[in-house]
């Protein structure tokens, strides 16, 4: 029996989730159903678009992914089901899918609402028909109709001014760490193993070094390490650095990189 994940904006005792899980359940009995988070904030799009993104790979092959967070289509938008890399993806066309996919997906499609559908809940009803159908074994093409494009967002990316790199944090976890959107390939290609500076918070804070593991700097003592995405993060050993440094997802991180001859003291 397929999976079915949920990425939601509800909460885990909401109506809302118990409604879906019931649908879904009826529609396909013994049916695996997955939660992967219900804490995305209210229309968060690019917090859940980071969270699937980096967790619907490693499901099971042809696993579907329902992604209720701003689920209900506002002018313009649409449903869709797409199928990628052999997982099918299932929510509101408004940009969310160009942060989640890097390549095109194999195919797209538009569903459409039955005339009996709840309104305002537009996931009970158009979102478990396509899921049940492709459990059923529906092909993608034959739930819905072709569409050629994905409404795009461009993710955030680090900038390059000179021998800066100037990177955002794009995510707060549940450890209340700070994760950038500087790659650790980008940091290698830039500083090419040069002395460097990194600075927080319109530089209060400033670190010279990156960490392999937590545990090499003394609890409670701030930290920057390549996480297990390749993506630096800025940490405090069994601490809250977002909170205590006052990080968001609007901060800001820069790395300096200086010359042999021009190394700071």
């Amino acid at each position: 029996m397929p999976i079915v994940t949920l990425t939601t904006d509800w909460t885990q005792d909401d109506y809302y989730t118990a409604a879906i899980k019931g649908r879904l359940l009826s529609a396909c009995p013994g049916l695996q159903i997955v939660d992967i988070t219900h804490s995305i904030p209210p229309f968060n799009t690019a917090r859940a678009a980071f969270v699937v993104k980096n967790s619907y790979h490693h499901f099971p092959a042809g696993t579907i992914h329902l992604i209720c967070v701003n689920s209900e289509p506002s002018a313009g938008e649409a449903i869709v089901a797409l199928k990628y890399e052999e997982h099918f993806l299932i929510g509101n066309d408004n940009g969310i899918f160009g942060l989640i996919i890097k390549n095109e997906p194999e195919a797209v499609v538009e569903l459409t609402a039955a005339e009996n559908a709840l309104p305002g809940f537009v996931s009970l009803g158009v979102f478990v028909n396509a899921a049940s159908r492709l459990v059923s074994g529906v092909p993608l093409e034959e739930i819905g109709i072709k569409r050629e494009k994905l409404a795009r967002s461009i993710p955030r990316r680090a900038t390059i001014d000179k021998d800066v790199i100037i990177g955002s944090v794009i995510y707060i976890d549940s450890y209340d760490n700070a994760i950038t959107n500087i790659t650790k390939e980008l940091y290698n290609r830039i500083g090419q193993g040069r002395q460097f500076e990194i600075a927080l918070q319109s530089n209060h804070y400033k670190l010279n070094r990156i960490n392999r593991t937590y545990g090499e700097t003394s609890v409670g003592e701030l930290l920057v390490l390549f996480n297990s995405l390749g993506l630096l993060e800025v940490a405090i050993n069994r601490g809250n650095a977002a909170e205590l440094l006052s990080l968001n997802t609007s901060s800001t991180i820069r790395i300096r990189f200086f010359e042999k001859n021009n190394i700071k003291h």
